[in-house]
């Protein structure tokens, strides 16, 4: 009788740990189809975000017109606000896809995860600091843009930490246009560097910019050899890479303003 009962414990404890077993395993099994789903949401939303921006971008390229007899180009601030009244500028970096309307609003949070359009995208959007003017009177504009796999917003912003990039001439000058002025800067500085926020200064106290200016062009990873002294004001793009860990930045001096006719320098007629 005991061997019996023996016998149908050790059965018991077999059925036991099968049903454990299988548990575990439906648990399991369950856990991975969550995740495949959820991985397959992120990525449809990834695509999706990516695809809306490149269709949008398409689109505000109509507002760049070039004269055809400076073969300058003109922005039409005029259509650009009246799609984002919050447009501020549109900027253009040469050796890198970086051709975009700039916006702004009272934080540096929104634009983040919201496209031009003012949709919820993942991409973000090229967007000012919120504490720049760009009335003339900052001493440093900061613009910043995502580092997107596809290759838009800021992701070619790494393209200044290679040779071939920062070797060319052609690449030393960025465009930056406003509502009000076409400015050229000079780029005096690129490196990549910790998550920090000391580049981002907008405002300055006396003696305050000149430390300034003399810390980010130590930082570069080329000599640029551009003056630039506490009279100059700069522009400063940032990008984030390595899954947030370090910033890609580019700072550059301004060296031209050209004071346009709104009425046919910017487009609005």
């Amino acid at each position: 009788m005991s061997t019996n009962k023996t016998e149908e414990a050790k059965h018991e404890k077999k059925r036991e740990k099968k049903k454990k077993n299988y548990f575990t395993f439906t648990l399991i099994q369950l856990i991975l189809v969550i995740i495949m789903i959820y991985s397959g949401t992120k990525i449809y939303e990834w695509y999706k975000d990516n695809n809306k921006n490149s269709g949008l971008i398409e689109e505000l390229k109509e507002s760049v017109i070039t004269d055809e007899f400076s073969n300058e180009d003109m922005i039409d601030f005029k259509s650009l606000k009246e799609k984002n009244s919050d447009t501020v500028a549109w900027i253009k970096v040469e050796g890198t896809d970086i051709d975009y309307p700039v916006v702004q609003t009272n934080n540096n949070d929104y634009y983040l995860n919201h496209s031009f359009d003012k949709s919820i995208n993942g991409a973000g959007w090229v967007f000012a600091d919120y504490k720049n003017k760009f009335d003339g009177t900052d001493k440093n504009i900061v613009i910043y843009g995502h580092n997107r796999r596809d290759g838009s917003m800021f992701s070619s912003l790494k393209n200044i930490l290679k040779t071939e990039w920062y070797n060319n001439e052609n690449n030393r000058y960025i465009e930056l246009f406003t509502e009000q002025e076409n400015l050229k800067y000079e780029v005096l500085s690129v490196y990549q560097n910790e998550k920090e926020d000391y580049y981002i200064k907008t405002d300055f106290f006396e003696n305050e910019f000149d430390r300034f200016l003399l810390t980010v062009k130590n930082r570069s990873i080329k000599n640029f050899n551009v003056d630039v002294n506490e009279n100059d004001s700069i522009l400063t793009l940032s990008t984030c890479a390595n899954d947030n860990k370090y910033r890609v930045v580019l700072h550059a001096k301004k060296i031209k303003e050209e004071v346009s006719n709104k009425g046919e320098k910017n487009g609005n007629k």
